[in-house]
């Protein structure tokens, strides 16, 4: 049996206007609701973090498993490699320490630190819905009238380090999101979503962190002191 035009518009009509919804600008939406896009900048492992002692013990044992059943090869065959000149994969080379000067003073402004861990930064300030006092938070901005919420996202970290030209923000969609409720006082702003966007640093050792008190890279376990509150949702939202 054939469906109709008419029959397919009346289906569609129904999501057609559920998902306008989700368009309308902050200041719209209802019970004075208010949506921040914030900013989980991440600074990616440098070097290349130590082996677990489980897995070290497997693999050397997976190294000796396979050398009883390897294949052996004849002397004037593996003689043949030392007849070679020296290439660039014999070049010596002096590998980068682990344990920085920043790591020594314990600077966490700074991107030298922690080098096999993965970094985020996190901003000190008076945050939307922190009602004036300062705390530490993650870079973020207040949705008002952005095209896209990654685009409001984009425009909150490009207000605290500038240029967007080293980061490199992991798909379109959020990470994760929370639900605040506002205190009774302030009867305007009912209650706040906050949506996580990921972004990389690309390319860069050092940033100009601005339009903020103070700053810090911080590893996953020491951002867990930061929000003991939500250490538990951040704990499972952040794969590190």
């Amino acid at each position: 049996m054939h469906r109709t035009a008419a029959y397919s518009r009346s289906l569609a009509r129904p999501f057609l206007t559920a998902a306008r919804g989700f368009c309308t600008s902050a200041s719209e939406s209802s019970g004075g609701e208010k949506i921040v896009a914030a900013v989980l900048f991440e600074r990616l492992p440098v070097v290349i973090p130590k082996i677990d002692p489980v897995v070290y013990a497997f693999q050397e044992f997976s190294f000796r498993w396979q050398q009883q059943f390897r294949r052996e090869y004849p002397e004037a065959f593996l003689k043949k490699s030392d007849a070679r000149g020296k290439g660039d994969y014999n070049i010596e080379y002096t590998p980068a320490p682990r344990i920085t000067e920043a790591d020594k003073a314990n600077d966490k402004r700074s991107l030298q630190r922690a080098l096999d861990r993965r970094l985020y930064l996190l901003i000190y300030g008076t945050p939307f819905g922190s009602n004036g006092t300062p705390v530490w938070h993650f870079p973020e901005k207040l949705y008002e009238s952005e095209p896209t919420l990654r685009k409001c996202a984009e425009s909150a970290l490009e207000t605290v380090i500038g240029d967007l030209s080293h980061t490199y923000f992991v798909g379109n969609a959020p990470m994760g999101h929370t639900g605040t409720q506002q205190s009774e006082k302030d009867k305007a702003d009912t209650s706040l979503k906050r949506f996580f966007f990921k972004s990389q640093v690309i390319g860069t050792h050092k940033l100009d962190i601005g339009k903020c008190r103070d700053h810090a890279w911080v590893t996953k376990d020491e951002l867990l002191e930061y929000f003991p509150e939500h250490a538990e949702y951040l704990n499972k939202m952040i794969i590190s």
